[in-house]
Formats: structure tokens, C-alpha cells, sequence
């Protein structure tokens, strides 16, 4: 592995749809409001994928401190835990991310106000915290919430702010299906991950409900987000537009059938990439249908 592909799989590029659907997502509502800007979407979308890539590599050389990516971990490799890329060179690359979302973050404030920093300090308080500090949550089942909130209803709502300064309801609610399928994708990591994570002492979430418990929670996710944007548009609560996303619920069924069948192990690792393909498709469906027709 060079080192090119050896920060490539650091970046882990995998995750980054969990940066850019929330992000696509309030600019299709920004535009259905007839307040979008250009300027604040590219920032935003700049802020989103910097903090996604700092916490990927914030959790990369954090895990590895504490000793959770053994070689018996069955996920992509970790270039710290492995050897590749020095601890130090890792948190060097970890803050040079956050930089770029503070470069970001200055932009957005020019044009949304002070708000963004604090949605900014925010984030990365919370980036840091996941597997890092003396109090990780990501070790104590709290994971999906983090992702929920911050990839969910700050990432969506945020986004949305910085076009006009304000956060409609119909961002509110937005948020919540796209932050049930970010979760989801933690579920599904998370999942491929019980036995070594708990082998370990991490204890997420999964560790904690045991896999039956865990696969039923991703169905529910899953599902429920689909389902939502259908309720919210037939109630004029979201764009009408954004219904166009509930058809593609079915690029869900798949991932779903075989977590419920019981796949474990690497066989997950596929699991795992259907579902951020979903997250993506439903980030930019409600965006794209939300913008052409409210």
C-alpha cells in the first residue's frame, strides 16, 4: 500500500455520503423556500466533508490508543493500529481536516451570522468525544445518538440555516429520516464489529443489545425513514417533492433481508455500503424533488 491509498483508506471515502446527503437535502428545501444560495450550499458541503474526514481519522489513530482494532477486527484496515501511518501523523491530518472546516465555518458566518461557530465548535467537540477524551461515548452505546443528532438534525438543519438564517420546520423533520439511515450504517458497523468490539471492551450499542436485538433496530431504522417521508409529504408538512425519495426504499430492501437473515462477519461489509449508498440516494431525493416541485 502506498501513501496515497494508505490515507485513502484513512479518509475511509465509504462514509462521506453521510457528510453530502443532509447537506443536498436542505438545499433542495432552501430552493422549495425560494432562499437558496450558492455560496452557502459549496461551504456548507466543504464543512460537511472536513469534519467527516476529521472524524474518520480522529477515530482511526483514537481506537488504536485504546487498543480496539485488533487483527482479528474483520472491517477495512486501520493504518494507525497497522502501522502505516504514525499516530502523530494522524492527528496532524485529523486537525488539518478540522482547519478546513473552520476555513469553511468563517465562510458560512459572513454570510448565516454566529451561529455557525457554535454548530461548528459543536461538531467538533462531539467529532472528538465519539472514541477520544477521557469519556468516550462511541464506547458506551451512545454512537447512534451522536450520529443521529449531528449527522441527522444539526447536519440537515445547519445546512438549511446558512442559506437565510433560519430553520423551518420542514428541515426539522427532513432531518429525521436522514439521520435514521445514518444511523443505520453505524448499526450495520457496528454489528460486523460485535465480537471483536466486545473482545475488546468497546461497548456500542450493538455489544450492549446483542445481534437480534441489533438487526431489528436496523430494519426499524431503515424502514421508518422511508416511511416518514412519505407521511411528511402527504401531510404538506416537507415539500411534496420529497416524496420522489420513497421509491427509493427499495435500494433498502436487499441490505435489510440479509440483516435479518443473519449474515455476519465480512459478509456485513457489503451491508455497510448499501446502506450509505441508501443514505446518499435519500439525501439527494429529497433535495432534487424538493427543489423542482413545492
Amino acid at each position: 500500500m502506498n501513501r496515497f491509498q494508505a490515507w485513502k483508506t484513512a479518509a475511509r471515502p465509504h462514509t462521506l455520503p453521510a457528510a453530502i446527503a443532509p447537506v443536498v437535502a436542505a438545499a433542495g428545501l432552501a430552493r422549495a423556500d425560494g432562499v437558496f444560495r450558492w455560496d452557502a450550499f459549496v461551504w456548507a458541503l466543504v464543512a460537511a466533508l472536513a469534519i467527516q474526514v476529521a472524524a474518520n481519522f480522529a477515530n482511526d489513530v483514537s481506537d488504536a490508543a485504546r487498543g480496539a482494532d485488533t487483527p482479528d477486527r474483520l472491517g477495512p484496515p486501520r493504518m494507525v493500529a497497522e502501522g502505516v501511518i504514525p499516530a502523530r501523523q494522524m492527528w496532524v491530518a485529523t486537525w488539518a481536516a478540522v482547519a478546513v472546516g473552520a476555513l469553511a465555518a468563517v465562510q458560512l458566518l459572513l454570510i448565516a451570522g454566529p451561529v455557525v461557530i457554535v454548530i461548528g465548535v459543536a461538531s467538533v467537540v462531539a467529532m472528538l468525544g465519539y472514541v477520544g477524551g477521557p469519556l468516550p461515548y462511541g464506547y458506551r452505546g451512545l454512537g447512534e445518538i451522536f450520529v443521529f443528532l449531528f449527522f441527522g438534525l444539526v447536519a440537515t438543519v445547519g445546512a438549511r440555516y446558512v442559506h437565510d438564517g433560519n430553520a423551518p420546520l420542514s428541515a426539522w423533520l427532513a432531518a429525521i429520516p436522514i439521520g435514521f439511515v445514518a444511523s443505520a450504517i453505524l448499526v450495520a458497523n457496528n454489528l460486523r464489529d460485535i465480537d471483536t468490539d466486545a473482545a475488546a471492551g468497546k461497548k456500542t450499542l450493538a455489544v450492549i443489545l446483542g445481534s437480534d436485538w441489533t438487526r431489528v433496530l436496523y430494519g426499524i431504522l431503515m424502514v421508518s425513514a422511508f416511511a416518514l417521508v412519505a407521511v411528511f409529504a402527504i401531510a404538506d408538512r416537507m415539500p411534496r417533492g420529497a416524496i420522489v425519495a420513497v421509491p427509493f426504499g427499495l435500494m433498502a430492501v436487499r441490505p435489510i433481508r440479509r440483516v435479518l437473515e443473519g449474515i455476519e462477519g465480512r459478509s456485513l461489509v457489503a451491508v455497510l455500503r448499501s446502506t450509505a449508498r441508501v443514505h446518499l440516494a435519500l439525501g439527494l431525493a429529497i433535495g432534487v424533488g424538493a427543489a423542482i416541485w413545492h
